[in-house]
């Protein structure tokens, strides 16, 4: 496994896993999943040298937290940690977004909790509350790492603007949010604004939710419980002209005998060193498949060729509905 430096000297594999579609039961749904056959793959993880294990509590609600905690006891040395919060919950319902200083800290010691562990490494704000300035966030969460409980903090979806107000407050290790070959939105002024205060940027769905590995050519063939119903670029509409996109991408792999998946993780390895993708999986193959990205290099000749194929803004559709994207880029 190779390792990659974030924000801060945090020092992680160059692939991550992102633990949400091990959700067995709950609100987020990406196929079925088992928790055995989760945890497995943790394990086959870590023995392959991935350290970077990302949850948060909104994914179950909470249930994911508690696998992880659970795959990794007796498993914890040298494992980066990353959970995210920003919800307010009655129960198991999302009520609303919340940023204050308090909901930080009851999420991080209700985290700390569900993984068993003593510290989160990774912390970060999921969303930004647009009725609490970062500011206040920010110093909350600070707060956490003077007493111990948090190593770095991290944001998630927030502006270039955002970005940069929230570093005067506290260093900023990672900031997380989607990028992929069909989604380069954040390449506007985020990165940039990234690079300036030395952020490292963890994407998330960088396959595209799976689209740009190439499996899924219709919506047929997903659960009807599939959180990907919801997506508007895999909508029947769209989904047909995104599949230019999955047959480019398919063309440089079948160059370098790779998979689809290893030539979209790679292009994001090639965009900066700074930068660590965090493909989700459930499955040991899928894991293995996409932690293999890491020993894939594309010539600038495959770059032009992606970058002519897919020019940043050329997907169709948004990448969420109404309401998903009035939550992001705040």
């Amino acid at each position: 496994m190779k390792y990659r430096t974030l924000g801060q000297n945090l020092k992680v594999s160059a692939i991550g896993i992102g633990c949400m579609p091990m959700i067995r039961e709950g609100n987020i749904n990406y196929g079925h999943a088992e928790d055995d056959v989760s945890t497995r793959t943790i394990h086959e993880a870590i023995d392959l040298g991935v350290t970077l294990f990302d949850t948060a509590e909104i994914y179950g609600p909470f249930s994911n937290v508690e696998l992880v905690g659970q795959a990794i006891r007796g498993k914890r040395d040298g494992l980066v940690i990353a959970t995210k919060f920003a919800m307010r919950f009655d129960g198991n319902n999302v009520v609303g977004v919340d940023g204050s200083p308090a909901n930080a800290r009851r999420a991080c010691e209700g985290s700390l909790k569900r993984l068993g562990i003593d510290t989160i490494d990774l912390f970060y704000q999921h969303r930004v509350d647009p009725n609490v300035p970062i500011e206040e966030t920010v110093g909350g969460m600070a707060e956490l790492v003077k007493e111990g409980k948090v190593r770095f903090l991290g944001l998630s979806e927030a502006a270039a603007d955002t970005v940069r107000r929230a570093a005067k407050v506290h260093p900023i290790a990672a900031l997380q949010s989607e990028y992929s070959i069909w989604e380069r939105d954040v390449e506007a002024d985020i990165l940039s604004a990234c690079r300036e205060n030395g952020i490292g940027v963890v994407p998330y769905s960088p396959l595209g939710r799976g689209f740009l590995a190439g499996g899924i050519r219709s919506l047929a063939e997903l659960p009807a419980d599939d959180w990907r119903h919801n997506d508007p670029r895999y909508s029947s509409e769209n989904m047909p002209r995104n599949l230019a996109i999955v047959d480019a991408i398919a063309g440089v792999a079948a160059n370098h005998g790779v998979s689809n998946a290893q030539v979209a993780l790679a292009w994001l390895l090639a965009q900066g060193n700074d930068i660590v993708p965090i493909p989700g999986v459930k499955r040991s193959e899928t894991m293995r498949d996409s932690v293999g990205a890491s020993d894939v290099v594309l010539t600038n000749a495959d770059l032009a060729t992606i970058d002519a194929a897919v020019p940043a803004g050329s997907t169709a559709g948004p990448r969420y509905n109404k309401a998903g994207m009035a939550g992001v880029r705040l």
